[in-house]
């Protein structure tokens, strides 16, 4: 049993196992067992070239973000588990009893974060009553996002990226991430809002 499971290894999803990995010497946060399915191949960093984003040098591609992203989680943070080379084919239950569905194995988590992006397909089972027109993108591209409400779907089931209905900048995604975790954090921190700094 997971405490949490994130479903998308791009940039909304990584940052968000990111920040949940950092709280791990917080008290509320010391037991808790985070995962992420890094299924990315559907990602749209895969074609991406950054060089208007804070920090990043000039040609930084999406590829090597997603590859560099997956090194930082794992050396940093290795009590979170990475799942990969599996696809998550359905989610059912309900908050503190979600399962999760994949292709090659069945995982349970008490609460679920989706991090994909907003094309279509979307092929997750058990969303199909959240899913509606994206608010924030052209028309014609057809895009999709999860209804919700400041990332919640419902009670344990949050969402973050482009699926939520944000638009597709890496910093706005990332955000959406970091967002969710925190909103996370403060769950688990009996509601006393938290955020996790580190320091020199």
């Amino acid at each position: 049993m997971f405490d949490v499971l994130v479903i998308g290894g791009g940039v909304s999803g990584m940052q968000c196992a990111l920040v949940l990995g950092s709280a791990k010497e917080k008290a509320f946060a010391a037991d808790k067992k985070i995962g992420i399915v890094i299924h990315q191949k559907s990602s749209h960093l895969q074609n991406a070239l950054f060089n208007n984003v804070l920090g990043f040098p000039k040609g930084t591609t999406g590829a090597s973000i997603m590859e560099e992203g997956q090194t930082q989680l794992s050396e940093t943070y290795p009590h979170v588990v990475q799942i990969e080379n599996e696809k998550v084919e359905e989610i059912k239950g309900e908050a503190g009893n979600f399962q999760i569905i994949t292709n090659k194995n069945t995982y349970e988590s008490k609460v679920v974060v989706v991090a994909l992006n907003y094309a279509k397909p979307f092929t997750i089972d058990g969303l199909d009553e959240f899913i509606a027109p994206h608010p924030r993108a052209a028309a014609k591209k057809d895009r999709v996002y999860l209804k919700n409400e400041d990332h919640l779907i419902k009670d344990g089931l949050y969402v973050c990226g482009t699926i939520a209905g944000w638009r597709s900048q890496f910093a706005i995604a990332a955000g959406t991430g970091a967002q969710v975790a925190t909103d996370i954090l403060t769950l688990w921190n009996d509601g006393n809002h938290t955020k996790v700094h580190d320091k020199v």
